[in-house]
């Protein structure tokens, strides 16, 4: 309260204190005036003794200058220099553009990859009969018995099997065409780019960093796993969606009777094949990183990480089986 006697006491005393020019220039001196009396009065109000426990009752005061003016100029430039600031780093710092090509969704019945799909399977199934056959017996007279009959070659099942074959890459292919539209669809655009990105592209830009060998290993692998995930994920839910029909199927088929096996059997016979595909499915994905990493530090990065991927997409579930087989005694 001291301080507002002396402002009033001010007033009084010189009454053209509030004049327009005076104002003015003592603007400033009246606000620091001002700022001071109003703390005066709080701090006069709060004991000594109580300062310590209480503070300043929570009241915070600053000071500003009163007169302080800016010019239209000023600010004018401000505007301007801050447009040309923001042009300049939006030019420099541009945000990054995920650019996701999809597939058509029936890519795998094009002329082409049903042709490649067609031979591969009918090379698979129909190679094995081109093998001569070889006698185990020493008597020549057992060998030149044979008759026609047993000389015969079966064609039908080959081409039934080539057949199968056909239907069930087309349709992982499929499938996998699904899941990228789904990961595009709930997925956030970067997390879709990682899962559809071209590998051996990918691995070429990568070698052109000049990254040390076993970073660029590291991230030529993360980049396959990511790109061939989708792929495993499909060839999963085909297999798991065979056996699943061939549960039902044999379970309410009704006239084949050859074995008599309770439902729960069936069901642990079930799971049994779900786990081993599962297996065999993660080992693939594993081995087929692993093997594009190797590949693509060993050789060209785009020849050899294709080339990586698929000797570990093949090797990986074998490898698995066999040490499973060994180690555990369980048959995958």
């Amino acid at each position: 309260m001291a301080g507002i006697a002396i402002l009033l006491d001010l007033c009084r005393k010189n009454p053209s204190f509030f004049s327009g020019q005076a104002l003015h220039s003592y603007g400033s001196f009246s606000a620091t005036a001002a700022a001071s009396a109003a703390a005066a009065s709080v701090a006069a109000a709060t004991p000594f003794a109580a300062r310590a426990l209480f503070g300043n009752a929570g009241i915070s005061i600053a000071k500003c200058d009163a007169g302080a003016t800016w010019s239209e100029d000023y600010i004018s430039n401000l505007r301007s220099a801050s447009s040309s600031i923001f042009e300049n780093d939006s030019l420099k710092y541009s945000t990054k553009e995920y650019h996701i090509e999809m597939k058509p969704l029936f890519s795998a019945f094009g002329a082409k990859s049903l042709a490649m799909t067609s031979l591969r399977s009918f090379l698979m199934f129909y190679l094995p009969l081109l093998e001569p056959h070889t006698n185990m017996e020493d008597d020549d007279e057992d060998f030149l018995q044979e008759t026609a009959e047993e000389r015969h070659v079966d064609l039908v099942v080959p081409f039934q099997k080539s057949v199968k074959q056909i239907v069930r890459e087309t349709t992982v292919v499929t499938t996998r065409r699904v899941l990228e539209r789904l990961a595009v669809t709930y997925f956030s655009q970067r997390m879709a780019w990682k899962l559809l990105k071209d590998v051996p592209k990918s691995a070429v830009r990568k070698a052109d960093r000049g990254m040390p060998t076993l970073v660029y290993f590291i991230r030529v692998s993360r980049t396959t796993f990511r790109g061939h995930f989708l792929g495993v994920a499909a060839s999963w839910l085909v297999q798991v969606g065979i056996e699943i029909y061939r549960f039902f199927s044999t379970m309410f088929n009704s006239e084949e009777e050859i074995d008599k096996v309770d439902n729960a059997e069936r069901v642990k016979l079930l799971g049994k094949k779900v786990t081993g595909t599962t297996i065999k499915c993660g080992a693939s994905l594993v081995f087929a990183s692993i093997g594009a990493g190797i590949g693509a530090t060993i050789s060209r990065p785009s020849v050899g990480q294709w080339i990586g991927c698929a000797a570990g997409d093949f090797a990986g579930p074998i490898i698995v089986a066999v040490c499973f087989e060994k180690f555990f005694h369980v048959d995958l």
